[in-house]
Parts: C-alpha cells; structure tokens; sequence
C-alpha cells in the first residue's frame, strides 16, 4: 500500500471515532443510507466504457449514456443526498472513492449536455469560461464546478497526499487515463489506484523511453501537476523511477529510469473526446 493511503487511513480511524461522537447514533447511522460500493455506478460503467486490446486505456459510449441518462440522473442524485456530516464521518479512502466517483459521474454527464455535436469537452468552454469552472454540481451542500472536485476537495483535502489520483480521474480526452469501467470504493481503492497508475505508464502512446534521446517522455499530466509527484517521490523523475519496468521495454533503459536519473520531458496532450464512435 502507498504511504500516502496508510497515513490517511490512520487519520481516518481517529477522524471517524471523533465524527461519530460528536453527531451522535442517529446521524452516523444516517451515513450507511448511501451505497458507498457505489454499484448503480459499476452497472453504467460496466456497460458503457471499453477498454482497448493493450488493456491500457478506454473509450466511453456517450450514445450509450446517453440512452440512460435517466439512470446516470439518479446516481448523481444519490451523491447529491449525501449530507457533509455523514460524509466527514466516514473512513478516508471512502471520502476519496466518493469524490472520484462523483468527479467522473458529472464529467460524464457535462459532456451529454452537448453530445453527440462535440469533438472535444473544451468545446463546452469559451474565451472566458472553462467546461472545469461551471459550477453545476450538487455535492456535499453546496454547488460546485468540476475544478472545486478536483482542486479543492481531493488535492486541497483527502487525495492531498496520494498524486495516483490523476490516473483515476478522467476528463473526457483520448490523453486522459483510462476512465476505470467500475467504480472506485474505498476498500479496493489502493489496488484500483496502483492498478490504474500501472496501465496508463504502461501506454506507448502517452508515456515512454525515448531510446534516440536517451530520456523519457511523458504525459503533460506529470507537468502540470508536477508538484503533487514531487511532495510524494522528491521529484517527477524519482515518482517514474517507481515504475521503470512499465515505462520501457528495453532492459538497459531501465537503469537510470529506476533511479530517477532520467531526464523527463512533456507530450502534447490529446483533448480529442474519448468517444467510442470517433476515429482512433
């Protein structure tokens, strides 16, 4: 298991013990309304997301989707229903699974409201706004954007120390990691996590050993967010040197990625939508 889940797990024994006391029987019992195995999720993403022959990324049926939005409304209703309390007395790899989940579920639902006439989920943006900056999601008590998910409740709170979280996200784009045809829950979410983190560095197209250069290149993922990789390996370098069996086939190579000693460079990313029924 990552350090970064054991020490939120840790926390999380002592922050639910201090919940539970302090809202009393009634509101903790309240808390176990929710399917926090999220099954009503699985089920759509099961019949709805597709992995690709390599088993390293996906594409969405948004048609498929589409024809059921009714059951997509009702699962992000259920999250809707979720009141913070409840929330905050739950285990700490819930919390993160919860907002993944929900993270993923209303990306989804955001590009139905233009679907099928899109090429790109940044085609829902404009000059001076971004698809990840409108505020339409009910969470936690509050209305939120996309951005408030990611950046406020995850990186700024329960994912803070666990940077695998930007392998479980997806934004709708061919370059993002694989949106996972299961749902995230708390008790497998390490597995999940590792398990994502290894089949997107394992994907040629979007990370690889450049052998002519003699350097990596990688997604635009490990620029962006540099500093959450940072803040868990001591540099973006050393957090790839963790997986340099899945970054190059070639053994030889291997040696300087494992050490953190390669020098990384940055991949344009693709923002092409993740559809099922556009070209490859």
């Amino acid at each position: 298991m990552a350090p970064g889940l054991r020490q939120m797990r840790r926390l999380s024994r002592v922050a639910v013990m201090v919940s539970v006391l302090a809202l009393g029987p009634t509101a903790a019992a309240a808390g176990t309304a929710f399917d926090r195995t999220h099954g009503a999720w699985t089920t759509l993403l099961a019949a709805h997301v597709r992995w690709n022959e390599a088993g390293t990324a996906t594409r969405v049926d948004y048609a498929g989707f589409a024809r059921e939005r009714a059951a997509l409304d009702a699962y992000r209703a259920a999250l809707a229903a979720v009141a913070e309390p409840d929330f905050a007395a739950w285990p700490v790899v819930d919390r993160l699974a919860f907002l993944v989940n929900a993270y993923n579920a209303n990306t989804i639902a955001l590009v139905l409201t233009g679907y099928p006439g899109l090429t790109s989920i940044k085609d829902l943006g404009g000059w001076l706004s971004s698809p990840w900056k409108q505020s339409f999601v009910t969470l936690l008590g509050a209305t939120r954007s996309l951005d408030d998910i990611e950046h406020g409740l995850i990186r700024g709170g329960v994912g803070a120390d666990e940077p695998r979280v930007h392998f479980a996200l997806n934004c709708a784009a061919i370059g993002c990691p694989a949106l996972r045809p299961e749902a995230y829950r708390g008790e497998t979410m390490d597995a999940q996590l590792a398990d994502q983190t290894q089949r997107f560095l394992s994907d040629r197209t979007r990370n690889r050993w450049d052998a002519a250069a003699g350097r990596l290149q990688v997604s635009s993922i490990f620029d962006w967010y540099g500093k959450d990789f940072t803040r868990a390996a001591g540099s973006v370098a050393a957090f790839l040197g963790r997986y340099a069996d899945r970054l190059s086939d070639d053994a030889t190579a291997r040696a300087p990625i494992a050490a953190g000693a390669a020098t990384v460079t940055f991949l344009d990313y693709d923002w092409r939508l993740n559809d099922v029924g556009k070209p490859r």
